[in-house]
């Protein structure tokens, strides 16, 4: 038998942070037959925003890759919200990451690996997926990164 990817979480030691409600006029998700695409999710935590600043000016590559993994982790949990059961995840198609970057800052990849790594360590095989990473003057709540996912779903 197949290890859910609730039993994965656990053997994990990670918990899924509630499903959180969108900050304008969106919707969290979009369930469209056998797609969901998952809002851009920021680097939010039990305290609120857990990682704010700039890469390459005020956050370390480290710092933002924790960042990147959380954004991946609040993706999981608008997944669960939409889908009832994370199991019901086929395989994450497709990551979309903005990284908060100084001008000179050039390791957008290295940093949204922390969205990468994460959502490959819970999900799987069925978690590597494409993506990309690009830089941007700026984030809502000046947050170090955010990152959006599309699944193919059953």
């Amino acid at each position: 038998m197949t290890q859910t990817i609730e039993a994965r979480l656990s053997e994990l030691g990670i918990e899924l942070p509630p499903p959180a409600a969108p900050a304008a006029n969106y919707i969290p998700y979009t369930l469209d037959g056998r797609y969901l695409y998952v809002s851009g999710q920021l680097p939010f935590g039990p305290k609120g925003l857990a990682h704010a600043g700039k890469l390459g000016a005020d956050i370390t590559i480290e710092k933002g890759q924790q960042a990147a993994g959380l954004c991946a982790l609040n993706i999981l949990s608008q997944a669960n919200a939409a889908l009832g059961s994370l199991d019901r995840i086929e395989r994450c198609l497709k990551l979309g990451g903005f990284v908060n970057a100084a001008p000179d800052f050039t390791e957008h990849p290295a940093v949204i690996n922390g969205a990468s790594d994460m959502m490959v360590s819970i999900l799987g095989d069925a978690g590597r997926h494409a993506r990309f990473a690009v830089g941007c003057a700026s984030l809502p709540m000046n947050a170090a990164v955010e990152v959006d996912a599309i699944f193919a779903v059953s």
